[in-house]
């Protein structure tokens, strides 16, 4: 019976994708060396282990509306839940490596993206890679299937800057700003009322508007 072990061996920026992905280098091994394998279909719970690392006092400041006030962090710190993958592995004997595409986002009313834009590129982010799923293999009566339990895991600490680097890719010197329809309704009528010729030159002209 296969026996397979997960190790992940770096993370790299997606080029060129239909939306901004981090890929984490997954080596396999299975241990049974001479036992070929046909195919693997797995399944991954990426998580994020924000309890596990330091944040200095400007990070603190940016991670209030997620975690609160920094006294309480040992209480609200918790593991979030980053995504759920399925990926197929192609036939092997003994080991091989596969890709695994997590989404990224800018986006500052998502709670991934929070934190992303809280650490910047600094240091790196404990993660915890969950896996379960099927493999088809060949035994002594042919074809057969074998399940992966949920109890294989491996762990990563993901390098802010490769984050980073992914919003450089996509994002060059921009941000990303989610609004409600409506809010962008008003926006838009008064970009257009006062003949302003981009979005940002709009939200300037309310900044000063607002200023003191």
């Amino acid at each position: 019976m296969p026996d397979l072990r997960f190790e992940v061996r770096g993370a790299v920026p997606v080029p060129y994708a239909a939306t901004p992905l981090v890929a984490l280098k997954l080596h396999v091994e299975n241990r049974e060396a001479d036992e070929e394998i046909q195919s693997v279909l797995l399944r991954c719970q990426v998580r994020i282990d924000a309890h596990r690392r330091r944040y200095d006092p400007r990070q603190q400041e940016r991670l209030y509306d997620l975690f609160g006030e920094p006294s309480r962090f040992r209480e609200t710190l918790r593991p979030l839940l980053w995504t759920n993958l399925v990926v197929t592995v192609p036939r092997f004997a003994a080991h091989t490596h596969v890709e695994l595409h997590l989404p990224c986002t800018f986006d500052l009313e998502v709670a991934v993206g929070k934190l992303f834009h809280a650490l910047g590129a600094d240091g790196e982010l404990p993660l915890t890679l969950f896996f379960n799923g099927t493999v088809f293999h060949e035994g002594e009566r042919g074809l057969q299937v074998s399940p992966i339990p949920w109890t294989q895991e491996a762990h990563f600490p993901l390098p802010m800057r490769v984050w980073k680097e992914l919003m450089d890719l996509y994002h060059p010197g921009r941000a990303v700003l989610g609004l409600s329809r409506d809010v962008f309704d008003r926006l838009y009528e008064y970009r257009i009322k006062n003949g302003l010729p981009n979005w940002e030159d709009t939200l300037k002209s309310l900044l000063r508007t607002e200023a003191p």
